[in-house]
């Protein structure tokens, strides 16, 4: 059986506000859900370029990201293919979104470029020293969870919710 590697890959930094986003929702999906054997769920940080390994051996990568896009805080966004290099070059990037752009170059060189969807956010504090989203963005992480289900559903990968057993005290 010809199995498909999918990974979904939240970057960003979690100490500078909403910059964590992407590993907010990577987090909440861990948290919540099971995925099969070939969906890997990667907290990238700021890795950058080191994630050029993991990046070339999938098949499709969904990445989750705040991005300035000239939007309104909690803009919504889904970018794919050439969309996301344009956009990730069109204005001043923080450094790791501009390594993220060059794993992907070099899984092009590689010949082992995956199918790319970028889905992002507009973020409304990316400056301030902070281990929690605004709460704007907060807001955002249900729906952007959504998003990536959508993603898996198109790619036909089966997935189900994690039973949270409640603690009490007897």
């Amino acid at each position: 059986m010809d199995t498909k590697v999918i990974t979904i890959l939240g970057i960003g930094c979690a100490l500078l506000a909403d910059q964590g986003f992407g590993v907010s929702v990577v987090q909440t999906l861990d948290a919540r859900y099971r995925f099969p054997d070939n969906v890997q769920l990667l907290d990238g940080g700021l890795l950058g370029v080191v994630l050029t390994g993991t990046i070339a051996r999938a098949h499709h990568l969904i990445v989750i990201d705040s991005i300035a896009n000239c939007g309104h805080p909690g803009d919504m966004y889904r970018l794919e293919g050439h969309e996301i290099r344009q956009r990730l070059t069109r204005k001043k990037n923080p450094v790791y979104q501009v390594e993220f752009l060059e794993a992907l170059v070099h899984c092009q060189a590689l010949d082992a470029p995956p199918q790319t969807v970028l889905l992002a956010v507009e973020p409304a504090d990316t400056q301030t020293l902070a281990c929690a989203l605004t709460p704007v963005l907060q807001d955002k992480i249900d729906p952007m969870v959504a998003l990536v289900l959508e993603e898996l559903d198109r790619l036909g990968v089966s997935y189900g919710q994690k039973i949270l057993e409640s603690s009490s005290c007897a």
